[in-house]
């Protein structure tokens, strides 16, 4: 007997392709069904407006159908009941995922907690502010993966016209990384953060000892004071010898990669300000609020998941590619790729077997116009099918001619509409065949709430494909067995292949 979940995958398997243009003119309320905005006043915090346009997707009224039927065999609601009230999603590793409540939905206690910690480096990003470590004009922020990525993004898209402090995002090993930083930085007037969950991550340590180092070679007084801790293991912390006075803790329960509305976010309280970090959190609640109360094709994270698995499983699409048409949001796609494909690059299932079909594809993208220059070529004649989501804002970035903002927006639906009807031509070369979809994000202005949003938005859209799926999106074991060989290699343990073997010779390992 076939279980629900195989039965409503079967179902959907069954299903008739048909043509975007089909699809519209065969359904005058088409745009209507699929393009929603979500709306919400935060008061001083600021607003967030977000219409999302599924109706060049090829998803149609049976297709929502099946899916929402597939999201029930999955016991959906149940899953997303359980990420917002401490239950385990992390079965792997028998861990809840507390970052909802970061943002203040969850269990009483934990949003308190979050509360609490979220008003504990208030009280340190005002102390810097108001000179109580001296004149500090710089930051050093040091941490790789979900440490870095998100700090990244956000300073990037919220201190292009104004840093309280300059902030410098360093992940990389290699050296040139940070000395790239150093050379931006004045010594005297520079405050380093390390973030690391669990304060052991080689890359972070590594480069948290040279930043240390740098400020004693350069005179500080003190430089061990001018050390903040971003940690979920504040004991490791004080052991490496920073004051708890300045280690700022978030729960063990945040993942990596979900956690910038924790401690982890400390660099864009201290450049943006603590408003803009309130404003994030603001916004992305209003997402959580959305995820959790609406059901369906009538939950925007969910139909985006039922897009995603229509083209992965049911198309055979192996990437994503995600342009966003704004300068602030130019790190978007880096930070999706870690979101998207840490989250659910897996290939066992909840239950320890595989995983019947294809599961994250790779996400990948730029910025346009740039893109357009580029890699579109691909995307409008290519042999490939890959689904495109586009990124834009309704109030500009700049304060230029408008005539920017308008060239960049036309450009940005106008590669919507032409992916999707494509353009005939007796010459070959000159044949688009159209019927290539895309999925619209047009936001009222990229400011730090509608940040927050978008962000909240693809954590949830990841979570639903993992449901979907029927993989636990919360663990990352893939990415440990590289750095467990480093650590083999570091040591001289362990016998190798014959290539490694003469690589090392050759590198002079």
């Amino acid at each position: 007997m076939t279980d629900p979940i195989s039965a409503a995958w079967n179902s959907l398997e069954g299903l008739q392709h048909r043509t975007l243009v089909d699809l519209f003119e065969n359904d005058a309320a088409r745009v209507e069904k699929l393009s929603h905005r979500i709306d919400s006043s935060l008061g001083e915090l600021g607003s967030v407006g977000m219409l999302v346009d599924f109706s060049k997707t090829h998803l149609d009224d049976a297709a929502l159908d099946a899916f929402e039927e597939l999201a029930k065999a999955c016991d959906f609601d149940g899953q997303r009941e359980a990420l917002f009230t401490g239950g385990i999603v992390n079965p792997t590793e028998g861990r809840s995922a507390s970052h909802a409540a970061l943002r203040g939905t969850g269990p009483e206690a934990e949003v308190e907690e979050a509360a609490a910690l979220v008003d504990r480096m208030e009280i340190l990003v005002k102390a810097i502010h108001e000179g109580v470590f001296g004149e500090i004009k710089h930051l050093i922020h040091i941490g790789i993966g979900g440490s870095a990525l998100g700090p990244a993004l956000a300073v990037d898209a919220l201190t292009r016209d104004l840093a309280l402090v300059e902030c410098h995002i360093v992940s990389n090993i290699d050296g040139l990384a940070l000395e790239q930083a150093f050379a931006k930085c004045d010594p005297q007037s520079t405050m380093i953060a390390v973030a690391s969950k669990t304060f052991t991550t080689t890359e972070t340590m590594t480069n948290a000892a040279s930043a240390l180092k740098w400020l004693q070679e350069n005179g500080v007084d003190d430089p061990g004071g001018r050390v903040i801790a971003l940690t979920a293991n504040p004991e490791r912390a004080v052991e490496w010898g920073v004051d708890e006075t300045r280690i700022l803790p978030f729960p063990e329960s945040v993942g990596g990669r979900y956690s910038l509305w924790s401690s982890i976010g400390f660099p864009i309280a201290l450049g943006a300000g603590m408003e803009d970090f309130r404003a994030m959190l603001a916004g992305a609640k209003v997402i959580d609020e959305h995820f959790r109360e609406n059901s369906g094709r009538s939950n925007l994270p969910l139909l985006a998941a039922f897009a995603d698995q229509y083209y992965t499983r049911l198309r055979g699409c192996q990437t994503r590619a995600v342009f966003a048409y704004d300068e602030r949001l130019t790190l978007f796609p880096d930070y999706l790729q870690q979101l998207e494909m840490e989250s659910n690059g897996k290939r066992v299932m909840y239950s320890g077997e595989d995983v019947p079909a294809p599961t994250a594809p790779v996400t990948w993208g730029g910025v346009g116009t740039d893109a357009q220059h580029a890699v579109f070529q691909l995307l409008h004649q290519g042999t490939v099918l890959i689904p495109v989501d586009f990124i834009a804002s309704i109030a500009p970035g700049d304060m230029l001619d408008p005539a920017h903002h308008k060239a960049l927006l036309m450009n940005c639906l106008a590669q919507g509409a032409a992916l999707m009807a494509g353009k005939s031509s007796e010459d070959p070369s000159r044949f688009y065949p159209g019927d290539r979809p895309s999925t619209m994000f047009l936001v009222d202005d990229i400011d730090a709430a509608t940040l927050g949003a978008l962000i909240a938005f693809h954590e949830h859209r990841t979570f639903a494909n993992a449901v979907l799926m029927q993989v636990n999106p919360f663990d990352q074991f893939g990415v440990e067995l590289g750095k467990g060989i480093a650590k083999q290699l570091d040591a001289g343990e362990g016998v190798f292949d014959a290539s490694t073997t003469a690589l090392m010779e050759a590198a002079g390992l």
